[in-house]
């Protein structure tokens, strides 16, 4: 039997099986309005099977069921946001839906096509290839999209079987909600579940193939929308659609925004410029690297969107990259993160260009925004340090700063945080300093951090902030999710134990507070974890 006729039978078996028993969920817990699918087009083709989707911003897919599903974990406080209870959570059909085994009634499950440029380079359609939109919802006048990852294949999945592990799925859902609660712009999680199934992956791509435990996340966002959505139209030359899409954007997610024709879309690209480089400040701030930067990964909204091989600066270098696919030209290392969102902004200008029918705008806009950038983060690192930004001239403290970090291999998240509670006493400071370095020199760093900390305490009296302390603390998280830390709740649930999943997300709800019942995940990253896989850096797979 063919390949075709047998992903054209499953398609409409697994349409069966999820509409089956579907008329028990309670009818009034989402209030959906298919918005996307109904304001743009289609692939005409119906049937699930791997394929070029011309002319079309998505294609219709049910999510393929999955065994035995079992919820392993609910964000409780995404629940609100969308006016889940919890008799909403317990009730079966909720489990079925957030694992791809029922389908709502009134929905149209999708999965979009989009195109992206990799590590630099045009990878032509890309799309949703193991994401299907299962809803699309309005709770409080806020539009919701409900996203499957790891849901099966789609027309877009390409060579791959368009599911998820739950390794890669406990990273996923803990650091879109860490994230939320560090006050960084980011998709959400709103379920853990896995499927009962194993699904075979090759984790670090060196041949050694295995089974592992299947999962799916729930993600859910305004919209999913990225720059790649845009992109592909462009590279198609469907200048028609390209509009749709963009009108689209700009009447459900842009609304505040005035005027028409050329105007309105350049302050529509202004906002999502503004954003982009306002989230790479976000990031820079908490010490995040995304690790895949592609243009398929940019969210339009300023969303942190597709969390794979990311990671915190523990040691801090500007050139640390977690993932590995990049180890050697290191593109989306933590110190090129901004300018790689510059670099993004230009390819999705290039793709919306035909809209204006001239450059100028656009990059008076670019430069504009990279201006934008500087000013944002030398507020930023200042306010990291407590001090005002009214006086350029004191920078010099901050680019000394970067260095003596690099230099004395310091923990970023420990030094920030420990720096608010520096009261001027050099000698004392210095020994909480060392407790913070990764080196094994560090005392012959003493005479440089001296001097350091004196110029930075001389500055107090001129630069420094009302209430210094509770604005740095407020600014620089006390917990943030390393990547040992996910690898260690891996561990637990892949035999069964979800405690520690628990525990963290319990923990990262309040990343800015002392929390000494948690005081164990304030510290440095053990020796152990520097070369266990899944605890520095990771592959795509992850």
């Amino acid at each position: 039997m063919s390949k075709n006729i047998m992903g054209h039978m499953w398609f409409f078996v697994s349409l069966f099986v999820c509409r089956r028993d579907i008329n028990r969920l309670r009818m009034n817990v989402f209030n959906i309005d298919n918005s996307f699918t109904r304001e743009l087009p289609a692939d005409p083709v119906k049937d699930n099977y791997i394929r070029q989707v011309p002319k079309a911003c998505f294609s219709f897919v049910n999510p393929t069921p999955c065994s035995h599903p079992v919820l392993l974990h609910v964000s409780k406080n995404l629940m609100a946001i969308l006016g889940l209870a919890q008799k909403d959570v317990d009730d079966p059909e909720f489990l079925r839906l957030m694992s791809g085994n029922a389908i709502h009634p009134d929905s149209q499950p999708y999965a979009m096509c989009y195109g992206g440029h990799q590590f630099g380079h045009w990878a032509g359609q890309l799309g949703d290839g193991r994401a299907i939109n299962i809803m699309e919802t309005l709770q409080n006048g806020q539009r919701w999209t409900y996203q499957l990852k790891g849901a099966g294949k789609t027309p877009y999945s390409r060579s791959a079987d368009g599911l998820a592990v739950l390794r890669s799925s406990v990273r996923e859902y803990l650091c879109s909600e860490a994230m939320h609660f560090l006050g960084v712009p980011t998709t959400r999680a709103l379920s853990l579940v896995t499927t009962g199934d194993k699904v075979l992956r090759d984790i670090m791509y060196d041949g050694n193939a295995a089974y592992e435990n299947g999962a799916i996340v729930c993600r859910v966002a305004p919209t999913f929308l990225r720059f790649g959505n845009y992109q592909i139209l462009a590279a198609q030359g469907d200048m028609e659609t390209l509009k749709k899409l963009v009108d689209y954007t700009i009447s459900y997610f842009f609304t505040d925004l005035q005027g028409e024709g050329t105007d309105l879309y350049l302050e529509w690209f202004r906002q999502v410029a503004l954003s982009t480089m306002d989230l790479m400040t976000e990031w820079e701030r908490v010490g995040f690297v995304h690790g895949v930067m592609n243009t398929d990964n940019m969210s339009v909204l300023g969303l942190t969107i597709d969390y794979g091989p990311y990671g915190w600066l523990e040691n801090y270098d500007p050139d640390w990259t977690p993932n590995t696919t990049d180890a050697q030209g290191r593109r989306y290392r933590f110190g090129n993160q901004a300018q790689i969102g510059l670099w993004n902004l230009v390819q999705l200008a290039n793709a919306v260009y035909p809209l204006f029918g001239q450059t100028q705008p656009l990059e008076k806009i670019l430069e504009d925004t990279r201006d934008h950038y500087v000013r944002s983060y030398r507020k930023m690192m200042f306010k990291k340090l407590g001090l005002s930004d009214h006086n350029p001239r004191i920078w010099p403290v901050v680019e000394e700063l970067k260095k003596l970090l690099q230099d004395s291999d310091m923990d970023m998240t420990l030094f920030f945080r420990q720096l608010s509670r520096f009261d001027g006493q050099n000698d004392q400071f210095l020994n909480v300093l060392k407790s913070c370095s990764y080196s094994r020199n560090f005392d012959n760093f003493t005479t440089r951090w001296n001097e350091w900390l004196t110029y930075y305490t001389d500055l107090w009296p001129l630069y420094g902030l009302d209430n210094r302390t509770e604005i740095m603390n407020a600014t620089n998280p006390k917990y943030v999710l390393r990547n040992y830390m996910a690898q260690m709740a891996i561990d637990k649930a892949d035999k069964g134990d979800n405690s520690l999943i628990d525990e963290l997300y319990t923990c990262l709800k309040n990343p800015y507070d002392e929390q000494p019942e948690y005081e164990t995940w304030f510290a440095l990253r053990p020796d152990w974890a520097m070369d266990k896989v899944g605890c520095s850096m990771l592959s795509c797979s992850s």
